[in-house]
C-alpha cells in the first residue's frame, strides 16, 4: 500500500486491523476459494500471494481459480521441507547435510512430517505437505510461481514465544542448561518485519517469477550464541552450562538428532532482488524481549 499498490485481502473476517481502509476484502474460508473466482476476476490482481497453502489440494485451488485471471502467484513454503528435517526428527538414514542449505540443497524423502508428531494439532495436520504445494506452484508455466522457505520467526505476537522459556530463566538469573549437541545447533530464524518486509518485495519485483528463495538471517548463530546475545541484551548475570544428555534433568532431554542443522542460506535472494533487512538483529531482539516482558507483566497481574 505504501508503494502505491491497489491491495485486496481474502480472509474470515474474524479479526481486523487498523489503517486497512483502501484494502478490498473479500470474505470468505479457505476451502470455498473457488466460490470467489468470477469476484478475484473482476479484480484482476497482478499478482496473488498465498500466506497459508497447507495441503497440496490448497495449492491445486489456487492454480484452478487464479489461472488466466493473474500474472504469478507468491507462495509461503518453509525450512521444513529440507532433508535435515527429517534427520533431527529422527525419520531418515542419512548423513547431515552440509549446512548453510541453499535452495538446491537435498529435500525430505519422507512426506507428510506432521502427521505422527504428538502435542501438535490443527486442521490439515493429516495433509500437510509443503513439498508438494511447492511442486504444484512451481509448475504452471502460465502461471509462474515464487516459492518462499520461511525460517522460525519471531518477534511481538509470536504465539510459540519462541523465547520466553530463556528470558524467563534470565530473568530469574538462573543459568540455562543446554545438551552438548543441541548448544551448537543452528536454526535459521527472521524478525516478523523483516520477513515481511522480504515477503512484499517479492510480491512487488518481477524477477521473482519462476525463483525459489530462503528468507531469514544472514548469519546464523549456534543456540548458545543466540542464548548469549540474548542474555547480554538483559544483561543476565548467569551462564550457558554446557551437558551431556544424560546429565540433563529428564524434562531437557529430547530425541531430536541435533547433529542435523536447518540453517539457510539466504545469498539468492539477497543478490537476485537486492534485500538487506531494515531492523537489526539486536533491535529486532530488543523488540522481541520488551513485548515478552509486557506478557509476563501482564500475566503476574492476573
Amino acid at each position: 500500500m505504501a508503494q502505491g499498490h491497489q491491495v485486496a485481502l481474502f480472509h474470515r473476517g474474524s479479526t481486523t486491523a487498523s489503517g486497512l481502509d483502501s484494502v478490498l476484502h473479500f470474505y470468505g474460508t479457505r476451502h470455498r476459494l473457488p466460490n470467489f473466482k468470477a469476484e478475484f476476476e473482476r479484480f484482476a490482481p497482478d499478482v496473488v500471494l498465498d500466506i497459508i497453502p497447507y495441503t497440496e489440494a490448497q495449492a491445486q485451488d489456487v492454480i484452478q481459480v487464479f489461472n488466466g485471471c493473474a500474472q504469478r502467484i507468491v507462495a509461503i513454503s518453509s525450512g521444513d521441507v529440507y532433508r535435515n528435517y527429517e534427520g533431527l526428527q529422527g525419520q531418515g538414514s542419512h548423513p547431515p547435510d552440509p549446512v548453510p542449505l541453499t535452495e538446491d540443497a537435498p529435500l525430505r524423502e519422507t512426506r507428510y512430517p506432521y502427521r505422527d508428531l504428538k502435542g501438535l494439532d490443527f486442521e490439515f495436520k493429516q495433509n500437510y505437505e509443503k513439498i508438494l504445494v511447492e511442486q504444484v506452484l512451481t509448475s504452471q508455466p502460465a502461471l509462474p510461481g515464487t516459492v518462499l522457505r520461511l525460517p522460525a520467526m519471531y518477534g511481538p505476537g509470536d504465539r510459540q514465544h519462541r523465547f520466553l522459556t530463556y528470558l524467563q530463566q534470565m530473568f530469574g538469573q538462573q543459568p540455562i542448561l543446554l545438551d552438548e549437541e543441541q548448544a551448537h545447533w543452528r536454526f535459521s530464524q527472521g524478525y516478523v518485519d523483516n520477513i515481511a518486509a522480504a515477503i512484499a518485495l517479492a510480491v512487488t519485483d518481477d524477477r521473482a517469477a519462476g525463483r525459489v528463495y530462503n528468507l531469514g538471517e544472514l548469519e546464523t548463530p549456534t543456540l548458545v550464541e543466540r542464548i548469549q546475545l540474548l542474555g547480554n541484551l538483559v544483561n543476565w548475570p548467569s551462564e550457558t552450562v554446557i551437558l551431556p544428555k544424560d546429565q540433563l534433568p529428564s524434562h531437557l532431554q529430547t530425541n531430536l538428532q541435533w547433529q542435523y542443522h536447518l540453517a539457510m542460506d539466504t545469498t539468492r535472494f539477497r543478490e537476485e532482488l537486492g534485500y538487506i533487512e531494515a531492523i537489526a538483529e539486536s533491535e529486532a531482539l530488543g523488540q522481541t524481549i520488551a513485548w515478552e516482558q509486557e506478557n509476563l507483566a501482564a500475566f503476574h497481574s492476573k
